[in-house]
C-alpha cells in the first residue's frame, strides 16, 4: 500500500520548490509526522549529493563543532540538519554562512516545533529561509486506501493511520501522548508537571469545538488564567492543538469574543477521549464535536494561501461554524453537520445574512455533493476542495 517513506505527499512538492530559490528550508512540526521521511525522498531528486546529521546524535553533532568549516567543505552539498531546535544557537552562525556564499538548496533544516525554533529561525535568517509547516496525512492523499471513517479515527500520523489493526494504531497514539507529556515537550521548553498537561490535554479533547472559557478552565484546574494562557498557547506552537479565532464584523451585534478550540489531530484526541474503535465513536457523546474538528483540521490543510478561517457567532445565536475570508471580506461560509439529511437553524442564515455572504456550504459524512435548498452546496468530506474553487 505504502513504502516505509510516509509523509504527506504535497509536502514534497512544496519542500523542492523552496530549496530551488532559497538558501535554506526550515521544515517544522510535530515528531513522528513524517519530516524525516520526507527529506530522505528529497535527497534523491535534488540533483545533487546531500548529508543528512541527527543533531541528536553526538556523532553528528561533533562534526558541528565548527560549522563554519563543514559548510565551506560540503559547498557543493545539500546539507540537513534534523532536531535544529534543540541548538538555536546555530542560526546566526548560519546566517553569516549563507551570506558568504548565497544560492538555492545550501541548508534543509528540520525542527519539532517550538516557539523558540521559529522565532529564532526567522530572526536569525529573515530573507534567507522559507518555513513549511508538515501536517498530517490528508484525505485525498490516502484515498481511495483509506476512506474519510479510517482517516477521522485514527487522525493523520503515518504511524497510527497505517498501523496493521485499530488496537496498534491506539497503542501508538497511546504511547506519542505519553512521551510528549513527559519527553518532548520539557525539551522543547514546556516548564510544566507533566500529570498538568495530560490533565490540561485531555480537558481540551473534551472541549473540543467549544469557545474556551480561560478562568473556568484554570479553576478547574488549580492555576491562573495567566498560566493557563501560557500553556496552551505553548500547545498551539507545538502544532498539538489549535485556536481558532472569531470573526468580528461591524454588524451591530454582540459578538462572542473569546477563540474555539480544537485538537489538532483527531486519532490523538479520540485516545485521549478513551474513543478505541469506530463503535466507540459513533455512540460517544462528543461525536458532533470530533466531526467538525475533523473537518476544520482538513481544510486548514488544504486551504490556499488567501483563505483565513474563523468562526462567527453572536450572543443572540446567529452562528457559522467557519467563515472563509479573503482580505478580510467574508467570502463563504461552512457549517459541519454529524448528518447525511441537516438540518439548517434560523440562526444559520441570519449569521449568512449579517454577514452577507453568497457561498454558502454544509459539510456532512455523506458519500456524494448535491444543491440544497436556497443555493445550499452540502458537501462530502471526499470534495472539501470544492469550497475553495
Amino acid at each position: 500500500m505504502y513504502n516505509a517513506l510516509y509523509f504527506p505527499r504535497s509536502a514534497e512538492q512544496q519542500l523542492l520548490k523552496i530549496i530551488e530559490r532559497m538558501p535554506a528550508a526550515v521544515v517544522v512540526g510535530p515528531r513522528q509526522i513524517g519530516k524525516t521521511s520526507l527529506t530522505k525522498t528529497i535527497r534523491n531528486q535534488v540533483g545533487k549529493k546531500s548529508i543528512y546529521l541527527d543533531l541528536e546524535r553526538p556523532d553528528d553533532l561533533q562534526a558541528l563543532n565548527q560549522l563554519e568549516v563543514f559548510a565551506e567543505n560540503n559547498l557543493d552539498k545539500l546539507i540537513i540538519l534534523d532536531e535544529i531546535q534543540r541548538h538555536p544557537k546555530l542560526f546566526p552562525e548560519l546566517r553569516s554562512i549563507i551570506d558568504r556564499n548565497r544560492f538555492p538548496g545550501r541548508f534543509i533544516l528540520l525542527g519539532s516545533a517550538s516557539p523558540s525554533l521559529i522565532r529564532d529561525s526567522s530572526e536569525s535568517l529573515a530573507g534567507r529561509i522559507s518555513i513549511l509547516e508538515l501536517t498530517g496525512l490528508k484525505l485525498d492523499e490516502v484515498s481511495p486506501e483509506f476512506d474519510f471513517r479510517t482517516h477521522w479515527l485514527r487522525g493523520g500520523f503515518p504511524e497510527s493511520l497505517l498501523a496493521n489493526d485499530i488496537e496498534a494504531s491506539d497503542e501508538w497514539r497511546s504511547d506519542f501522548i505519553r512521551t510528549y507529556v513527559e519527553r518532548d515537550l520539557p525539551e522543547l521548553g514546556l516548564k510544566a508537571n507533566p500529570v498538568v498537561i495530560q490533565r490540561l490535554w485531555t480537558m481540551l479533547a473534551h472541549l473540543n469545538g467549544q469557545t474556551l472559557n480561560q478562568t473556568k478552565l484554570a479553576n478547574s484546574l488549580g492555576m491562573s488564567p495567566p498560566t493557563l494562557k501560557t500553556y496552551i498557547n505553548f500547545m498551539e506552537q507545538a502544532y498539538l492543538v489549535r485556536q481558532l479565532p472569531p470573526y468580528f464584523a461591524n454588524v451591530g451585534k454582540r459578538l462572542v469574543k473569546s477563540p474555539k478550540v480544537y485538537l489538532r489531530d483527531t486519532g490523538i484526541g479520540h485516545t485521549l477521549l478513551g474513543i478505541q474503535n469506530q463503535r466507540n465513536l459513533l455512540s460517544h457523546p462528543n461525536i458532533g464535536a470530533s466531526w467538525e474538528n475533523y473537518v476544520i483540521e482538513q481544510l486548514f490543510a488544504i486551504k490556499p494561501r488567501w483563505a483565513e478561517l474563523y468562526f462567527y457567532r453572536t450572543q443572540a445565536g446567529a452562528e457559522l461554524d467557519l467563515v472563509i475570508t479573503r482580505g478580510g471580506i467574508p467570502k463563504r461560509s461552512v457549517e459541519i453537520k454529524f448528518s447525511v439529511n441537516p438540518v439548517l437553524t434560523k440562526g444559520y442564515y441570519t449569521a449568512n445574512d449579517d454577514l452577507k455572504i453568497d457561498k454558502r456550504f454544509v459539510v456532512s459524512p455523506g458519500e456524494r455533493s448535491i444543491t440544497m435548498k436556497n443555493g445550499v452546496k452540502l458537501v462530502s468530506p471526499n470534495d472539501l476542495h470544492s469550497i475553495f474553487e
